[in-house]
Protein backbone atom coordinates (compact mmCIF):
# COMPACT_ATOMS: atom_id res chain seq x y z
CA UNK A 1 0.00 0.00 0.00
CA UNK A 2 1.08 3.65 -0.81
CA UNK A 3 2.05 6.07 1.95
CA UNK A 4 -0.05 9.01 2.27
CA UNK A 5 2.69 11.06 0.59
CA UNK A 6 3.24 9.25 -2.43
CA UNK A 7 -0.19 9.56 -3.22
CA UNK A 8 -0.33 13.63 -3.18
CA UNK A 9 3.17 13.20 -5.36
CA UNK A 10 1.26 10.90 -7.56
CA UNK A 11 -1.72 12.94 -7.51
CA UNK A 12 -0.08 16.42 -7.87
CA UNK A 13 1.84 14.90 -10.56
CA UNK A 14 -1.49 13.72 -12.26
CA UNK A 15 -3.49 15.77 -14.70
CA UNK A 16 -6.95 15.18 -16.09
CA UNK A 17 -8.40 12.02 -16.70
CA UNK A 18 -5.18 10.35 -15.23
CA UNK A 19 -6.06 12.40 -11.98
CA UNK A 20 -9.49 11.42 -12.49
CA UNK A 21 -8.86 7.79 -12.45
CA UNK A 22 -6.53 7.91 -9.47
CA UNK A 23 -9.05 9.96 -7.53
CA UNK A 24 -11.22 6.97 -8.17
CA UNK A 25 -9.05 4.85 -7.64
CA UNK A 26 -8.28 6.72 -3.90
CA UNK A 27 -11.80 6.95 -2.92
CA UNK A 28 -11.79 3.17 -1.96
CA UNK A 29 -9.04 3.84 0.97
CA UNK A 30 -10.32 4.79 4.52
CA UNK A 31 -6.99 6.61 5.86
CA UNK A 32 -8.26 10.53 6.64
CA UNK A 33 -5.28 11.54 4.80
CA UNK A 34 -6.30 9.96 1.58
CA UNK A 35 -9.61 11.36 2.46
CA UNK A 36 -8.81 14.75 2.71
CA UNK A 37 -6.95 14.49 -0.58
CA UNK A 38 -9.77 13.21 -2.35
CA UNK A 39 -12.00 15.90 -1.22
CA UNK A 40 -9.35 18.52 -1.71
CA UNK A 41 -9.52 17.96 -5.69
CA UNK A 42 -12.94 17.13 -5.75
CA UNK A 43 -13.67 21.11 -4.25
CA UNK A 44 -10.91 22.00 -6.85
CA UNK A 45 -12.97 20.41 -9.83
CA UNK A 46 -16.28 21.93 -8.22
CA UNK A 47 -14.84 25.06 -8.34
CA UNK A 48 -12.70 24.89 -11.85
CA UNK A 49 -16.59 23.85 -12.80
CA UNK A 50 -18.22 27.01 -11.68
CA UNK A 51 -15.35 29.07 -12.93
CA UNK A 52 -16.02 27.91 -16.72
CA UNK A 53 -19.66 28.17 -15.91
CA UNK A 54 -19.31 31.86 -15.01
CA UNK A 55 -16.85 32.99 -18.13
CA UNK A 56 -19.38 31.28 -20.07
CA UNK A 57 -21.85 33.96 -18.50
CA UNK A 58 -19.26 36.28 -19.51
CA UNK A 59 -19.59 35.71 -23.41
CA UNK A 60 -23.43 36.83 -23.36
CA UNK A 61 -22.37 40.04 -25.57
CA UNK A 62 -19.59 38.21 -27.67
CA UNK A 63 -21.97 35.12 -28.16
CA UNK A 64 -24.87 38.08 -29.48
CA UNK A 65 -22.76 39.72 -32.00
CA UNK A 66 -20.86 36.64 -32.88
CA UNK A 67 -22.57 37.38 -36.20
CA UNK A 68 -20.96 40.73 -37.04
CA UNK A 69 -17.03 39.76 -37.02
CA UNK A 70 -14.03 40.73 -35.40
CA UNK A 71 -15.34 41.98 -31.82
CA UNK A 72 -12.92 44.20 -29.57
CA UNK A 73 -13.27 45.15 -25.52
CA UNK A 74 -12.33 48.65 -24.81
CA UNK A 75 -11.64 49.44 -21.11
CA UNK A 76 -8.91 51.97 -19.06
CA UNK A 77 -7.23 52.49 -15.90
CA UNK A 78 -6.53 55.43 -14.19
CA UNK A 79 -8.88 57.89 -14.61
CA UNK A 80 -9.01 58.77 -10.91
CA UNK A 81 -5.60 59.39 -9.43
CA UNK A 82 -3.80 62.54 -9.19
CA UNK A 83 -0.42 61.39 -11.23
CA UNK A 84 0.49 59.60 -14.00
CA UNK A 85 -1.20 58.85 -17.33
CA UNK A 86 -4.76 57.56 -18.29
CA UNK A 87 -4.12 54.00 -20.16
CA UNK A 88 -6.66 52.52 -22.23
CA UNK A 89 -6.87 48.81 -23.35
CA UNK A 90 -8.26 47.15 -26.61
CA UNK A 91 -8.45 43.31 -26.50
CA UNK A 92 -9.91 41.08 -29.43
CA UNK A 93 -10.41 37.49 -28.30
CA UNK A 94 -10.47 34.85 -30.19
CA UNK A 95 -14.16 33.56 -30.51
CA UNK A 96 -13.01 30.33 -28.65
CA UNK A 97 -11.24 31.18 -26.11
CA UNK A 98 -10.44 29.45 -23.09
CA UNK A 99 -8.97 32.16 -20.42
CA UNK A 100 -10.97 31.89 -16.85
CA UNK A 101 -10.77 34.36 -13.95
CA UNK A 102 -11.48 37.03 -16.65
CA UNK A 103 -12.99 39.51 -14.18
CA UNK A 104 -12.56 43.55 -13.76
CA UNK A 105 -9.17 44.37 -12.94
CA UNK A 106 -10.16 46.00 -9.45
CA UNK A 107 -11.69 42.29 -8.26
CA UNK A 108 -8.31 40.59 -8.99
CA UNK A 109 -5.25 40.31 -7.12
CA UNK A 110 -1.93 42.07 -8.35
CA UNK A 111 -0.41 38.66 -8.81
CA UNK A 112 -3.88 37.14 -11.07
CA UNK A 113 -3.50 40.41 -12.75
CA UNK A 114 0.04 40.05 -14.01
CA UNK A 115 -0.96 36.23 -14.74
CA UNK A 116 -3.44 37.23 -16.84
CA UNK A 117 -1.49 39.04 -19.10
CA UNK A 118 0.43 37.34 -20.07
CA UNK A 119 -1.99 34.92 -20.99
CA UNK A 120 -4.16 37.47 -22.87
CA UNK A 121 -1.09 38.28 -24.49
CA UNK A 122 -0.06 35.28 -26.04
CA UNK A 123 -3.71 34.01 -27.10
CA UNK A 124 -5.55 37.38 -27.73
CA UNK A 125 -6.28 38.23 -31.69
CA UNK A 126 -4.30 41.29 -31.14
CA UNK A 127 -4.14 44.33 -28.47
CA UNK A 128 -3.99 47.67 -28.74
CA UNK A 129 -2.71 50.19 -25.60
CA UNK A 130 -3.58 53.95 -25.79
CA UNK A 131 -1.97 56.56 -23.01
CA UNK A 132 -2.89 60.38 -22.41
CA UNK A 133 -0.48 62.26 -20.51
CA UNK A 134 -0.96 64.25 -17.22
CA UNK A 135 -0.72 67.26 -19.22
CA UNK A 136 -2.95 66.41 -21.96
CA UNK A 137 -5.48 65.46 -19.19
CA UNK A 138 -5.38 69.00 -17.98
CA UNK A 139 -5.24 70.42 -21.15
CA UNK A 140 -8.64 68.78 -22.42
CA UNK A 141 -9.59 67.26 -18.96
CA UNK A 142 -10.11 63.41 -18.19
CA UNK A 143 -13.31 62.14 -20.28
CA UNK A 144 -12.12 63.57 -23.24
CA UNK A 145 -8.51 62.42 -22.60
CA UNK A 146 -9.87 59.03 -21.72
CA UNK A 147 -11.51 58.76 -25.27
CA UNK A 148 -8.07 59.93 -26.68
CA UNK A 149 -6.24 56.94 -25.11
CA UNK A 150 -8.88 54.25 -26.65
CA UNK A 151 -9.11 55.35 -29.83
CA UNK A 152 -5.00 55.27 -30.08
CA UNK A 153 -5.67 51.99 -28.39
CA UNK A 154 -7.79 50.79 -30.84
CA UNK A 155 -6.06 52.52 -33.92
CA UNK A 156 -2.83 50.17 -32.47
CA UNK A 157 -4.58 47.00 -33.22
CA UNK A 158 -3.46 44.34 -35.69
CA UNK A 159 -6.70 43.31 -36.86
CA UNK A 160 -9.78 46.05 -37.38
CA UNK A 161 -13.11 44.88 -35.03
CA UNK A 162 -16.11 44.94 -36.76
CA UNK A 163 -17.94 45.74 -33.08
CA UNK A 164 -16.61 47.73 -29.98
CA UNK A 165 -17.76 46.59 -26.80
CA UNK A 166 -17.13 49.17 -24.02
CA UNK A 167 -17.34 50.06 -20.36
CA UNK A 168 -20.25 51.74 -20.16
CA UNK A 169 -18.85 54.83 -22.35
CA UNK A 170 -19.50 55.53 -26.32
CA UNK A 171 -15.85 57.06 -27.75
CA UNK A 172 -16.73 59.79 -30.08
CA UNK A 173 -14.61 60.26 -33.27
CA UNK A 174 -15.08 56.28 -33.63
CA UNK A 175 -17.14 54.81 -36.91
CA UNK A 176 -16.53 51.59 -35.55
CA UNK A 177 -20.46 50.60 -33.70
CA UNK A 178 -19.66 50.60 -30.29
CA UNK A 179 -22.19 48.86 -27.40
CA UNK A 180 -21.37 50.46 -23.59
CA UNK A 181 -21.89 48.34 -21.24
CA UNK A 182 -22.34 49.48 -17.48
CA UNK A 183 -19.88 47.30 -15.12
CA UNK A 184 -18.96 45.86 -18.24
CA UNK A 185 -15.50 44.67 -17.22
CA UNK A 186 -17.48 42.14 -15.07
CA UNK A 187 -19.75 40.97 -17.73
CA UNK A 188 -18.06 40.42 -20.94
CA UNK A 189 -14.85 38.66 -21.28
CA UNK A 190 -13.63 40.89 -23.78
CA UNK A 191 -14.00 44.39 -21.65
CA UNK A 192 -12.42 42.04 -18.72
CA UNK A 193 -9.39 41.51 -20.70
CA UNK A 194 -9.16 45.50 -21.86
CA UNK A 195 -9.40 46.11 -18.59
CA UNK A 196 -6.62 44.05 -17.14
CA UNK A 197 -4.12 44.93 -19.93
CA UNK A 198 -4.91 48.59 -18.79
CA UNK A 199 -4.31 47.87 -15.48
CA UNK A 200 -1.23 46.04 -15.75
CA UNK A 201 0.19 48.86 -18.15
CA UNK A 202 -0.47 50.77 -15.70
CA UNK A 203 1.00 50.07 -12.90
CA UNK A 204 3.93 49.18 -14.04
CA UNK A 205 4.55 52.53 -15.78
CA UNK A 206 4.22 54.02 -12.43
CA UNK A 207 6.66 51.26 -10.51
CA UNK A 208 9.06 52.45 -13.20
CA UNK A 209 7.89 56.51 -12.25
CA UNK A 210 8.80 55.64 -8.45
CA UNK A 211 12.48 54.63 -9.48
CA UNK A 212 13.13 58.00 -11.23
CA UNK A 213 10.90 60.15 -8.46
CA UNK A 214 10.87 57.66 -5.25
CA UNK A 215 9.64 60.24 -2.76
CA UNK A 216 6.19 60.02 -4.14
CA UNK A 217 5.53 56.75 -3.11
CA UNK A 218 4.17 55.75 -6.77
CA UNK A 219 4.33 51.84 -6.89
CA UNK A 220 2.75 51.44 -3.72
CA UNK A 221 -0.27 53.89 -4.44
CA UNK A 222 0.01 53.92 -7.98
CA UNK A 223 -0.78 57.74 -7.83
CA UNK A 224 -4.13 57.84 -6.68
CA UNK A 225 -4.67 59.90 -3.68
CA UNK A 226 -3.67 58.00 -0.61
CA UNK A 227 -2.74 59.83 2.81
CA UNK A 228 0.92 59.12 2.41
CA UNK A 229 0.95 60.23 -1.60
CA UNK A 230 -0.96 64.01 -0.29
CA UNK A 231 1.37 64.58 2.79
CA UNK A 232 4.31 64.01 -0.30
CA UNK A 233 2.86 66.51 -3.06
CA UNK A 234 2.64 68.83 0.37
CA UNK A 235 6.18 68.04 1.22
CA UNK A 236 8.00 68.36 -2.33
CA UNK A 237 5.29 70.00 -4.37
CA UNK A 238 4.02 68.41 -7.36
CA UNK A 239 6.02 66.11 -9.89
CA UNK A 240 6.26 66.12 -14.17
CA UNK A 241 3.82 63.66 -13.72
CA UNK A 242 1.18 65.31 -11.53
CA UNK A 243 -2.02 66.51 -12.84
CA UNK A 244 -2.34 69.95 -12.61
CA UNK A 245 -6.02 70.17 -12.36
CA UNK A 246 -6.28 66.97 -9.76
CA UNK A 247 -3.78 68.12 -7.17
CA UNK A 248 -5.05 72.19 -7.03
CA UNK A 249 -6.46 71.56 -3.58
CA UNK A 250 -3.91 69.99 -2.00
CA UNK A 251 -1.30 72.51 -2.60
Amino acid sequence: MKTIREIKEELQAASGTEREKLLELYREDTRSGVVGLVKKYDREKELLEKEKQRIEDMKVYENTYSHVGWICGIDEAGRGPLAGPVVAGAVILPEDSKILWLNDSKQLSAKKREELYDVIMEEAISVGVGYASPARIDEINILQATYEAMREAISKLAVKPQILLNDAVTIPQVEIPQVPIIKGDAKSVSIAAASIIAKVTRDRLMAEYDKIIPEYGFASHKGYGSKSHIEAIRQYGPSPIHRATFIKNFL
